[in-house]
């Protein structure tokens, strides 16, 4: 039997009416002038011919007896692709707001978990750039897959499955073809024997590990050095109260904006730190900006939950293999230059202490009445209303997927941008989640509505502090140089005078504003 592994599952019972557990993304595609075909029945042939590439489409859960462990995977044999496959219109207006609100609310609803844990829409009517070619057409695609199943590097394993580097797309060699039998309807004796199997194993392999998983894990929880009180703080062990740390709703708000990949990494090659030192520093500003406009200035610095990879190189499983780590935002810290190398410094202490725990953190653990016991405590924590008045251990979820700096087309119709739609929880109401695509980053903003429903201001604000930390980059060069000229190693999009960048973030091309 395919269990699903302790890892996986925590996602299955964390997951209430209120927090789906699922995560997805809006692609935008451009279709040719000259395309006359029907996109939708294109991208059902599509998939279809390529679902035996990536198991999630095939798969869904069977629960165990009495729901006393994890439950297993097995393929559904009857699986009906125009449940997992819609169309949707977006209504008039159809700007980018329209859409985004589309989203926003198809992300809402969780998946049915008597099918395999996917959807994909096909959204018509989206908006075309002025500047396009006359008959230019844009479709979008938003897609949704539960958290159980994939994590984002498994999200780019499945992603390399439906993509192409070529209008044409790739010759897929045919799926074998199957034989119909009855090897995945287990009885209930033969589930709670697998499951008394499995669990005695995953114990025995715990009690091994579990001196050192207690050891790292102080260490990955205890507050490091903080970098920006020159060593003599440490950054708490709880995040500030702000008004996003608090109970959420099942409605959402979702913004989305594209910036420049050579610039975040000039920047980052200015101050010799990381692209996601930089992207840090950017959803900091970001942060401090928001939150000072609704009357929240924190005396304490913001941390952010920053999920960390822990997949072997080379491995495509599109199975959880994640941990989370905290890291604090320096917000405290006026100066943009000095916090994003304060955050520097505190990404590095985190790194320091995960290189050890990487080899030993399980990603599957005993599971005997897990869902009972995780859907209880999570029970507590929401009815009892202790996640309003207790302190956060961090403010904000954010996390940097590295893509494909190449263009890719899907059913035939051209990429333009990809938007990661991720997942808030009750304590952490926002996520940002950003993916490079094609010289691009391009970010997608999930929040609870209630909390956030003006959350094109955040990323507005982000966009914002983009400009600034370029322009004070910029500066920074100048002033050591001792002339106003820009590096020859600028990227092209830096060149132009300081003043200019900082007025107004760029806009992506080939996407409406």
């Amino acid at each position: 039997m395919n269990h699903l592994s302790g890892l996986d599952a925590t996602f299955l019972h964390l997951e209430t009416p209120e927090t789906p557990m699922h995560v997805g993304g809006l692609s935008i595609f451009e279709l040719a002038p000259d395309y006359t075909g029907n996109f939708i029945e294109d991208v059902r042939a599509h998939i279809q011919n390529r679902m035996h590439l990536a198991p999630i489409f095939q798969r869904k859960l069977v629960n165990m007896p009495f729901d006393l462990a994890n439950p297993v995977w097995v393929t559904d044999e009857y699986l009906d692709i125009d449940h997992h496959l819609r169309h949707v219109i977006v209504p008039p207006p159809a700007d980018r707001t329209t859409v985004d609100r589309v989203v926003s609310r198809l992300h809402s609803s969780l998946l049915d978990r008597s099918r395999p844990l996917w959807e994909m829409y096909v959204l018509e009517g989206l908006p075309v750039p002025a500047d396009a070619p006359k008959g230019t057409r844009y479709v979008g695609l938003y897609s949704k897959f539960h958290h159980a199943a994939l994590d984002g590097m498994g999200g780019q394993v499945l992603m390399a499955a439906i993509m192409d580097t070529a209008p044409a797309g790739r010759v897929i060699k045919a799926a074998k073809a199957r034989r119909h039998n009855h090897n995945d309807q287990f009885g209930i004796a033969e589930l709670a024997a697998s499951s008394l199997v499995h669990n005695v194993g995953q114990t025995v392999k715990l009690a091994k590990n579990l001196p050192s998983l207690v050891r790292k894990a102080v260490q990955v929880l205890r507050p490091p050095k903080d970098a920006a009180a020159s060593g003599k703080e440490r950054m708490r062990w709880f995040a500030p109260k702000t008004p996003i740390n608090r109970n959420i709703t099942n409605q959402r708000s979702f913004a989305r904006f594209s910036l420049p990949l050579a610039e975040a990494k000039n920047i980052a090659r200015i101050n010799d730190v990381s692209l996601n030192d930089v992207v840090m520093a950017i959803s900091s500003e970001g942060l401090r900006r928001y939150l000072a406009e609704a009357g929240c200035r924190p005396s304490e610095s913001l941390i952010a939950a920053v999920p960390v990879s822990l997949r072997p190189e080379g491995n495509t499983d599109l199975t959880n293999q994640v941990s989370m780590a905290r890291m604090s935002l320096a917000s405290t810290i006026k100066d943009p230059i000095a916090r994003l190398h304060a955050i520097h410094a505190s990404a590095e202490t985190t790194k320091a202490i995960l290189s050890d725990v990487k080899a030993i953190l399980p990603m599957d653990f005993p599971a005997i009445a897990a869902p009972w016991v995780m859907s209880g405590i999570t029970a507590v924590l929401v009815r009892s209303g202790l996640t309003n008045t207790m302190p956060p251990l961090a403010n904000v979820v954010i996390s940097n997927v590295p893509g494909p700096n190449i263009t890719l087309y899907f059913a035939g119709a051209k990429q333009i941008s990809t938007y990661p739609v991720s997942i808030p929880y009750h304590g952490m109401g926002l996520n940002i989640t950003l993916q490079s695509y094609n010289g691009w980053l391009d970010f997608g903003l999930i929040a609870c509505r209630r909390m956030m429903p003006d959350i094109l201001d955040l990323a507005r604000s982000m966009q914002a502090a983009h400009a600034d930390l370029l322009k004070r980059s910029l500066e920074l060069v100048a002033a050591n140089e001792g002339t106003a000229q820009v590096p020859a190693a600028a990227n092209a999009s830096s060149v132009k005078p300081a003043a200019k960048v900082a007025a107004k973030p760029r806009k992506k091309p080939g996407v409406p504003a």
